[in-house]
């Protein structure tokens, strides 16, 4: 529930107690695991305990994180994992808020604010993340207290939230001529089939997709961290294991996916900017890949290439790491 004008001083609104953020009330707005586990046991048979949990919880208000109750019902009623909160009211005005704000969309499950910002109720001047907050959109992950200050790291509550609000932005940035989510399970299949060469051509697809008005309207498309957030939309829409800007003693990496027991490393460069063929032999020469080999998964390096002159990408290479002692 957004805040509300306490209207003015003399107001009798002003003895309200706020207990948002009150860790002894953090469940009274959802199902909690013991709700899950015992009053609704008789239908979890037929359902993957861990789907559920990954789809439908995490929210959290400093204290015992949360189902939304919303989706839980309408999941045990049809036996079907669907974004059923999200499906009730496409968030446009919010979509159009994020474009116009520039807002860099792998920062959305990431971010800090403090206590006074989560306390606004003006939706004209409202800062990003604390609209975001009090939408749903995001939630608590951790609070710490620094001096007179409260500070919180917000994040995405659950799968459903990502996939559906990325996928939301996704579609708002690079429009699809085609039904609506035929082009992520594309990309999902050649993922699945570890098709560099038809993803190269998927994303050079997306990046066409673009309209020039996008481009014109955004400072953000001018550097790497536009290639770094489309990419990252479109994973994320998916709902797949991606992390941007993963930090290593060697430096931050633009994009960690785990896939199909894979790892998958991105480096993103602008060709204006850096000279070609230096995306793939960052990823090699700061050796990125170090800190995933003990994973013991297959790991492959890509180095993408954009041209903001062109609008589109220009470099795709592709390198597996070679497994150890080889």
């Amino acid at each position: 529930m957004s805040k509300f004008s306490k209207v003015s001083l003399f107001s009798g609104l002003n003895n309200l107690k706020d207990i948002t953020v009150d860790a002894r009330y953090s469940a009274i707005c959802g199902y909690t695991e013991a709700d899950l586990d015992t009053v609704f046991a008789p239908e979890l048979p037929g359902l993957d305990r861990a789907q559920i949990r990954a789809w439908y919880n995490g929210y959290n208000w400093t204290g015992e994180a949360v189902y939304n109750p919303f989706d839980v019902l309408l999941l045990f009623d049809a036996r079907q994992f669907r974004p059923w909160w999200f499906e009730t009211a496409t968030p446009k005005f919010l979509v159009d808020l994020l474009i116009e704000r520039e807002v860099f969309v792998p920062d959305l499950g990431r971010m800090l604010t403090s206590d006074a910002l989560l306390s606004s109720f003006d939706v004209d001047h409202i800062a990003t993340e604390a609209l975001l907050f009090q939408a749903g959109y995001l939630t608590i992950d951790a609070v710490r207290q620094l001096g007179a200050l409260i500070e919180y790291r917000l994040r995405w509550p659950n799968l459903e939230v990502q996939a559906s609000l990325t996928g939301a932005l996704l579609d708002q940035i690079a429009p699809s001529t085609h039904r609506p989510g035929s082009r992520v399970s594309r990309l999902y299949e050649l993922l699945l089939a570890n098709d560099f060469a038809g993803l190269e051509r998927f994303f050079t697809a997306l990046y066409d997709a673009i309209p020039p008005d996008w481009y014109r309207k955004n400072k953000i498309s001018r550097y790497e961290g536009h290639s770094a957030g489309v990419f990252y939309a479109v994973f994320a829409a998916l709902g797949l294991d991606v992390t941007p800007e993963e930090a290593s003693n060697a430096g931050r990496l633009d994009l960690a996916l785990r896939f199909n027991g894979q790892i998958y490393l991105f480096e993103f460069k602008v060709v204006e900017l850096t000279p070609d063929g230096r995306a793939l032999q960052q990823l090699k020469d700061k050796d990125y890949a170090a800190r995933y080999r003990g994973e013991d998964r297959p790991i492959h390096l890509i180095g993408v290439e954009f041209s903001r002159e062109r609008r589109t990408v220009v470099g795709f290479e592709v390198e597996q790491v070679p497994a150890p002692g080889r």
